[in-house]
């Protein structure tokens, strides 16, 4: 019994004495904080947020890595005792609720909503604007809608955590309803954005807190249509705060130029409009007397031509073709004027789809309104023209009608006096009381009729009509005319396009 009650005490001694043992090592691993003694440890809050290294290492150049070793070493022996014992404890640190429960971060806490200031200082906030399409460009109601991602991001000072005391979590994603964001808008929007606003933000451990917005975006931009359809157009997309002023919010922008119309050209869909250029500026306005930071976006854009060339410019060119072409037709028959007149319907027809593609109203008129309004010109002489050449034409064919009659009613005459024989002169000469006034009254009717034609004719040389009267006098002054208005109507046309060519292809100064 003696010796069973000795192998019992030894047992329960060598228990407790593991315990102490154990206890008293893991007061020896804990740091030491005494002020006063020189080999502790001083440790600032700026120290314990430091970030981690992109290898995922905790702080390895840290100013303490004997501390970090000591609160590894104090984390793996708590979990080793946990996984040993079969132990689960519900009220670790080890997951996002923790992290939002210790920023209090719900829905009820007003104070996270107010801006982020450290002694009334200001909040910068970094914008980085990507183009991602370009949905629609309408010249007539000087409307831009373009889809973009807008990327912002700003420090809120008093809201932070030691990763190290929630298992290494480095970042959060809170709502977006429970934490301030800038109070952004674009000054040419015209409608509201279409697309959900994120429910969730990005927050790191420092207090870095990071928004994405996808925004399609219905803009008024003031295009240039003077060289349409050769145009490049900038659209400008101005970010600004609605009430904080530059003393309490300061926009940045933060975007690589280069990398964003690399990434803009990589995933765009080109369609009519071929993006050129995505650059950014930084303004100073006033504001309803607030002095507000204004950060300026302009999408430069191209315009792809080749389907108006095809379907506009060509066909233009080509009924100014068949208006050369018509100098051929013969000017005696209607045929001609009838053509011309076709054909100056048919560019009345394109002006009238012009007019609504282009803006009512406009700083310059656009080259391809003095386009057609130049070829329209061209063919109204050119139908001027023909109206003036049947005209002469007729004037020449009525001139020889009335030869014509002349001449048949003279011969009538003589035929009429050629037919009367002497005997029948005579016989009514003896009708009459004598024969000597009888011959005497025929004399006179024929010195009459003599002098008629020559009052006739004197008349004619008094108004200028005599050499009118000559045969295809107004016919040789129609092909002369003619031929002249071909000249000058050939070398106008050619004199009108290449100015125009000169003008849609000039660089406009900047």
């Amino acid at each position: 019994m003696m010796l069973a009650g000795f192998f019992f005490l030894f047992l329960v001694s060598g228990g407790s004495t593991s315990n102490i043992s154990e206890q008293t090592a893991l007061q020896d691993d804990q740091p030491n904080f005494n002020p006063d003694n020189d080999e502790g440890f001083n440790i600032s809050t700026t120290d314990l947020l430091k970030p981690p290294e992109l290898n995922g290492s905790t702080n390895q150049n840290s100013k303490y890595p004997e501390l970090q070793q000591r609160n590894q070493n104090d984390t793996n022996t708590t979990l080793v005792k946990q996984q040993s014992q079969g132990v689960t404890n519900h009220n670790s640190n080890c997951s996002d609720r923790a992290v939002y429960n210790h920023l209090n971060l719900v829905k009820n806490n007003d104070n996270s909503k107010i801006r982020p200031s450290r002694s009334r200082s200001v909040t910068l906030v970094k914008l980085d604007v990507l183009l991602y399409a370009i949905l629609d460009v309408n010249e007539k109601e000087q409307q831009f809608v373009s889809y973009i991602w807008v990327f912002s991001r700003w420090y809120d000072y008093d809201i932070n955590w030691n990763p190290q005391n929630f298992c290494d979590i480095w970042k959060i994603y809170p709502p977006s309803d429970v934490l301030w964001t800038p109070d952004l808008t674009i000054e040419e929007m015209i409608e509201d954005n279409k697309v959900p606003k994120s429910p969730y933000l990005l927050l790191d451990y420092d207090g870095e807190v990071f928004l994405r917005s996808n925004m399609v975006v219905v803009s008024s931009c003031s295009m240039e249509v003077y060289k349409f359809p050769f145009d490049v157009q900038n659209c400008k997309l101005s970010f600004k705060s609605v009430v904080h002023s530059s003393q309490d919010l300061m926009l940045q922008n933060s975007a690589d130029h280069k990398w964003n119309i690399a990434w803009s050209l990589e995933r765009m869909t080109q369609s009519e409009w071929l993006f050129v250029n995505l650059s950014s500026s930084e303004e100073f306005v006033d504001s309803f007397g607030l002095q507000q930071t204004l950060l300026v976006y302009t999408i430069t854009m191209k315009r792809r031509s080749a389907l108006y060339i095809a379907n506009f410019l060509l066909p233009i060119m080509f009924f100014l073709g068949l208006d050369l072409a018509s100098f051929g037709i013969s000017d005696s028959g209607g045929e001609k004027l009838g053509f011309k007149v076709t054909v100056l319907l048919a560019v009345t027809v394109m002006q009238l789809i012009l007019n609504d593609i282009l803006p009512a109203s406009s700083d310059r008129i656009p080259l391809i309104a003095i386009y057609c309004i130049g070829v329209f010109g061209l063919m109204m002489l050119s139908l001027l023209e023909t109206i003036l050449m049947m005209y002469l034409l007729g004037k020449d064919a009525a001139a020889k009608e009335n030869r014509e009659d002349e001449e048949q009613r003279r011969n009538l005459k003589k035929r009429t006096s050629a037919d009367e024989s002497p005997s029948e002169q005579l016989s009514v000469a003896k009708e009459g009381d004598s024969s000597k006034p009888t011959v005497e009254s025929i004399a006179l009717e024929n010195i009459s009729d003599e002098l008629r034609d020559v009052e006739k004719t004197l008349t004619r040389v008094l108004n200028g009509r005599k050499e009118g009267n000559k045969p295809g006098y107004w016919t040789k002054v129609a092909e002369k005319v003619n031929t002249v208005f071909i000249v000058f109507y050939v070398l106008g046309v050619i004199v009108f396009l290449i100015v125009l060519f000169l003008l849609w292809n000039k660089e406009d100064e900047v």
